[in-house]
């Protein structure tokens, strides 16, 4: 399955948009509440004063007390009266209904006892005149006083059957700021939660980050510097597990090298006292076979140690100019008068380990004219890649049997004859060269007829 493009691929990055998209979420849910009970007390706000007046108004009416002195009951119908209208019809509300007022009304009149048995409510805007305060600004600013618009909330209630009291109050015309201060509040939670994340993400990926150069360069090299143990407590063990994993395998390649050095020299001893002893042979054509034989056994042992040794080169890597490299390599070729030739081929520098190339370079010219007939050597810029190419004119490998001929002691033919082939070291050892120069080698038939193998390296 494919990954998102924009989803980060390090552990520290998901782990701080995972972080990142919770809060968001939060802060989603958090405001979607916050909305919630804004609009329910902003509700509360409009309907409360129209309904303390209607229930201010109905509370002075005489047949309510029925104590008090008359005089007193006419100051206070006088002075809650004054925006509330009594009739026996039902009033005509001008504007835009508002159910929510007349659902949190019913619900203010049940709360204090009051039964009603019908309510209406309508919004509109109207202008309005100046308030006491408003004119003072205005004179003392000498500005032209403007229209003053607001909303006008009505509302009226059938409080006896036939019987309705109706009023009305200012609402707030403005919405009261609320998204600004809800993203300001986001943005420092951001800022309190993700810059710790962050800064505890990078301790903990920096010992993760060393451990894996370490461990790519030792799969490249064979060699690593130990990892420094830091960090959390579970990074800190896991490192210390890989450097004592590391120090394990390196004395067990040290242990293999210095058993092969044994075997090398052990082997060459010997062979060596053969050759010493095949010149007192009388027989020119005996002598000349031993001798054949004494230097194909050397040949074969130089191939499976450095087969062996593959991945823990001693040579220094350095910048080459692998055209120059593929042509001196094809001049010795002709010197000896094989049938190579070099194409004309761009400059192609790369840092490598000169000597390993130019061994690799040297199998795949030998497998070209022993299988070939002829090798054509060039050196091309492809695809961010340099590609050193010899290709032959020979009847080229089935497709099914690409992959077995880079494997040990495989070749196409079966008999072990240095002249039709060799000991089948040759591609393999070309492969391990090129693994740990972090290359490939690539096989392919062409078109035309013909092998052409590829020393595919980084630019």
């Amino acid at each position: 399955m494919k990954q998102l493009r924009l989803w980060p691929q390090s552990l520290v990055g998901q782990i701080i948009v995972l972080v990142a998209i919770a809060l968001f979420v939060a802060q989603a849910i958090n405001f979607g509440l916050l909305l919630r009970e804004r609009n329910r007390v902003e509700l509360t706000s409009q309907t409360a004063p129209v309904v303390y007046r209607v229930i201010n108004a109905l509370d002075v009416r005489p047949d309510r007390w029925p104590g008090r002195d008359n005089r007193e009951q006419g100051e206070d119908r006088d002075r809650d009266r004054r925006n509330v209208d009594f009739s026996t019809t039902r009033p005509t509300l001008t504007g835009k209904p508002r159910p929510d007022v007349e659902a949190r009304a019913a619900a203010m009149f049940e709360d204090i006892g009051l039964t009603v048995h019908a309510i209406a409510a309508a919004e509109d805007s109207r202008i309005m005149p100046l308030r006491r305060w408003e004119q003072i600004r205005s004179r003392a600013t000498g500005e032209a006083p403007r229209d003053h618009r607001v909303g006008r909330l009505t509302l009226a209630v059938e409080y006896e059957p036939g019987k309705w009291l109706s009023t009305e109050a200012r609402i707030g015309s403005r919405p009261p700021r609320f998204g600004g201060w809800l993203v300001a509040q986001t943005l420092i939670l951001y800022v309190i939660v993700l810059i710790p994340l962050l800064w505890m993400g990078r301790r903990f990926a920096s010992p993760l980050k060393q451990l894996t150069g370490s461990a790519r360069q030792f799969a490249r090299t064979g060699l690593a510097d130990p990892v420094e143990e830091s960090g959390p407590g579970d990074v800190r063990q896991l490192t210390t597990a890989f450097n004592a994993m590391r120090a394990r395998i390196i004395a067990m390649l040290d242990e293999k090298d210095r058993m092969l050095g044994a075997i090398g020299h052990d082997l060459r001893t010997p062979l060596a006292s053969l050759r010493v002893r095949t010149e007192s042979v009388e027989d020119e054509g005996e002598r000349a076979r031993m001798s054949q034989t004494i230097e194909e056994m050397n040949r074969m042992l130089d191939d499976i140690l450095s087969l062996a040794r593959a991945g823990r080169s001693s040579e220094t890597a350095q910048k080459v100019d692998l055209t120059s490299l593929a042509d001196a390599v094809v001049e010795d070729f002709i010197e000896l008068g094989s049938p190579v030739d070099m194409i004309d081929s761009d400059r192609a520098v790369a840092f490598v380990r000169a000597q390993q190339i130019r061994r690799a370079l040297r199998n795949l010219i030998e497998n070209a004219i022993v299988y070939g007939d002829r090798a054509h050597v060039s050196v091309q810029h492809q695809d961010g890649a340099i590609r050193i190419i010899v290709a032959d004119e020979g009847p080229g490998i089935a497709e099914d049997k690409m992959g077995e001929m880079m494997e040990p002691f495989t070749r196409l033919e079966g008999s072990r004859n240095r002249e039709t082939g060799g000991a089948g070291l040759g591609l393999a050892l070309v492969r391990a060269i090129m693994a740990e120069h972090g290359g490939s080698l690539q096989l392919a038939n062409r078109p035309g007829g013909g092998l052409e193998a590829s020393l595919v390296l980084p630019a």
